[in-house]
């Protein structure tokens, strides 16, 4: 539910309210290395690592797309609070005392919110000022607002309409990728599976995951559709939220079985097996996801995108 503006808000959290949100201690951070202009921060480096000549494109999407810099820092800190419901539908935000709240410029504050427009989580308007919008208003497709979503308060009904989205498309996906033949994309998925079957040996979920995420992008690419080909941000943002397609917290090696299941299908021509192979294996992702669904699981909000 969200929250409800209160009399006298100036748009932000009152006192203490935002003593569990990372920005400032990072804000800080970055002000103190920068060397330039407030609105320039040193990066942090990447918290994940891997070979891109081992893995190629896998997760290079989402990887590049996540910045540390203050604007980033800025939009990942506000979206959360949106979406968290402690900036409640229709609360004002002031640009002024955002930048003195958060210690960055005018700059970082008028861009931020830019981004926040473009997601429908604000609005801007001639002597109304910056206001939060319903969540009616929200691009509740934008991977950014899956994200917040899905470890926000919000995160069991997030991680149940992402299963049910990808329940609807990622079948008919596989069922007209059987009928493209393109082989140097088999081929990719092939690769994608080889390296979620060594990193499940390895242990290595950050790896088998990036892959993971890869394999299911390529299919939509597969079906020659080019709007199911669109949702393939939403779907890497499902796994990413939920772990991988086997909805673990390590890589298992059914679920690299029942990847290749779907590969040899589509290799084969054969449209209604590959149907059929993602839909057993979206069937296993959301048992395995379901055994949990009763235990809180703390996770660590992931990094702002860069926008």
């Amino acid at each position: 539910m969200m929250t409800a503006a209160r009399p006298g808000d100036t748009g932000l959290a009152g006192p203490g309210e935002l003593d569990r949100y990372p920005y400032a201690n990072a804000a800080n951070a970055a002000n103190a290395n920068s060397t330039a202009s407030p609105d320039r921060a040193e990066r942090v480096p990447q918290v994940w690592e891997g070979s891109e000549t081992d893995i190629g494109r896998v997760g290079r999407r989402a990887a590049g797309s996540r910045g540390r810099g203050l604007h980033g820092q800025l939009v990942q800190q506000l979206g959360q609070m949106i979406v968290s419901g402690d900036l409640g539908a229709d609360r004002p935000l002031v640009p002024e005392e955002i930048g003195q709240r958060f210690e960055v410029s005018r700059t970082v504050v008028r861009e931020s919110l830019r981004v926040l427009e473009a997601k429908g989580l604000v609005s801007a308007r001639p002597n109304v000022g910056t206001r939060v919008r319903p969540v009616s208003d929200w691009n509740l497709l934008d991977p950014d607002i899956i994200e917040w979503r899905a470890y926000g308060p919000q995160r069991d009904d997030q991680r149940r309409e992402l299963c049910e989205l990808r329940w609807t498309i990622e079948p008919l996906a596989a069922r007209l990728a059987a009928g493209h033949g393109r082989e140097d994309i088999q081929q990719r998925l092939a690769d994608m599976v080889e390296i979620m079957g060594h990193s499940a040996a390895q242990g290595d979920t950050m790896t088998f995951t990036r892959a993971d995420a890869e394999f299911h992008s390529l299919l939509l690419q597969l079906a020659g559709n080019r709007m199911l080909e669109h949702l393939s941000g939403i779907v890497s943002a499902a796994l990413h939220v939920s772990g991988g397609s086997g909805g673990c917290e390590r890589p298992v090696e059914t679920s690299v079985g029942q990847h290749m299941r779907v590969v040899d299908a589509i290799g084969g021509g054969d449209a209604a097996a590959a149907e059929s192979a993602m839909r057993q294996l979206l069937a296993a992702h959301l048992e395995t996801a379901g055994q949990g669904s009763g235990t809180p699981v703390d996770h660590v909000v992931p990094a702002p995108r860069e926008h």
